[in-house]
């Protein structure tokens, strides 16, 4: 028997193939595992109890299941993809074409989710790219429009993870909500725009449109979901409404919708409210973040995010500050910069090497670049703004 025999059989044995899958499952969910492994860690010094049932936000995880459920049904029926597809087909160059997509995911995540308009968007920026030529502006659009859905999702209470459980943690009034962002997201429109007009040269292009048509029935019903979703999240309606209501519906119209809302993004929030909760608990953990967060809630919170990520630095520094507005700056603009600074920036790192697996150091390299003059920028500004104010 050969070699290459002995081989094929071993990776087909049973103990082999439930490893192979394990590891697979693991570098598929890593966020969540490490928000498990963390949670599990703190339960060492802080014993389950009845405490642990006031750690969960519940409002804040059936809002995200709500907004989620809803846009993977609108997703099924090719909505955004189709909606965006015929915004991009009316520019002929490359600059504008390129603007339109980072625009589109921009917009996308004040609407969707930051993960969500990646996931829906950056497909399109590769077919668009692909499709007329043009894949050497591949990796800086697919950066721009990174920074985009982390910057651009700022603005609403569901534009990002964070903001959604902030927003409900600390009761924020809806305009004061906006009024916080507001500086940083035109920052960050100023500079996204110039960053297009300066590394994308106005190349012609062409592009076919696909003609295809949204199911009208299907659209209506699934844009009613959304506004219920919306509602819910400013308030306006009982969230155990859209708990029932919105799984009832997509049970019947669409089931798949419900089997690819993203679980482990879900779970991730609920071992990180165990970690936080624990955290808070600790004394000397207590101590140090309070002190820490006495000094400069914002540069903090900045800092924290390049390290264990913005949805785990909004849930864990929430324990140790009012200070609400700093924070809600510090995990929103923090959420540029290192690779792990946001979920929404390891989406678009696997997206793009999937398509580009030769050029990963390179990618990360440009991307860096690109992350850090944004952090560096917006922080430096939002530190000067807070100061005089």
């Amino acid at each position: 028997m050969s070699t290459k025999t002995v081989a094929k059989k071993l990776l087909r044995a049973p103990g082999v193939r439930i490893l192979r899958d394990f590891i697979e499952f693991v570098k598929k969910n890593a966020v969540m595992c490490i928000a498990f492994a963390a949670a599990s860690v703190t339960t060492i010094f802080v014993p389950v109890d009845k405490e642990y049932l006031g750690y969960f936000d519940f409002k804040t995880l059936t809002c995200l299941f709500c907004v989620l459920a809803v846009v993977c049904a609108l997703k099924n029926i090719r909505f955004f993809y189709t909606i965006a597809e015929k915004i991009v087909i009316c520019f002929k160059n490359a600059r504008m074409c390129v603007l339109a997509l980072v625009y589109i995911t921009f917009l996308g995540s004040m609407l969707i989710a930051n993960d969500m308009a990646l996931l829906t968007f950056l497909p399109l920026g590769y077919f668009v790219l692909s499709a007329t030529d043009k894949r050497k502006y591949m990796a800086v659009t697919f950066i721009l429009q990174n920074i985009a859905a982390n910057l651009g999702g700022m603005l609403t209470p569901f534009g990002n993870p964070q903001n959604l459980y902030l927003y409900s943690k600390f009761s924020i009034p809806n305009m004061e909500f906006i009024e916080i962002m507001l500086t940083p997201f035109l920052i960050s429109v100023v500079l996204i725009t110039l960053c297009c007009i300066i590394f994308v040269k106005p190349e012609p292009l062409e592009i076919e449109s696909s003609n295809k048509k949204l199911p009208l029935g299907r659209t209506i019903l699934y844009l009613c979901l959304f506004a219920l979703s919306i509602a819910i999240v400013f308030r306006g309606i009982p969230y155990w409404i859209g708990l029932v209501v919105i799984p009832l519906v997509l049970l019947f119209a669409d089931r798949d919708a419900l089997k690819k809302v993203d679980y482990p993004l879900l779970l991730t929030f609920v071992f990180f409210f165990v970690f936080a909760g624990n955290m808070a608990r600790i004394e000397l953990v207590r101590d140090v973040f309070s002190y820490l967060m006495d000094k400069s809630t914002l540069l903090f919170s900045v800092l924290s995010c390049q390290i264990i990520s913005n949805v785990p630095s909004a849930i864990l520094l929430s324990q140790f500050t009012d200070n609400y507005r700093e924070l809600l700056l510090g995990v929103n603009i923090g959420g540029v910069g290192t690779l792990i600074a946001s979920l929404a920036s390891l989406i678009t790192f696997r997206e793009y090497t999937r398509h580009n697996p030769d050029k990963t150091s390179k990618y990360i390299k440009q991307f860096s670049a690109f992350n850090f003059a944004f952090l560096i920028i917006l922080t430096s500004a939002m530190l000067v703004i807070t100061a005089v104010a």
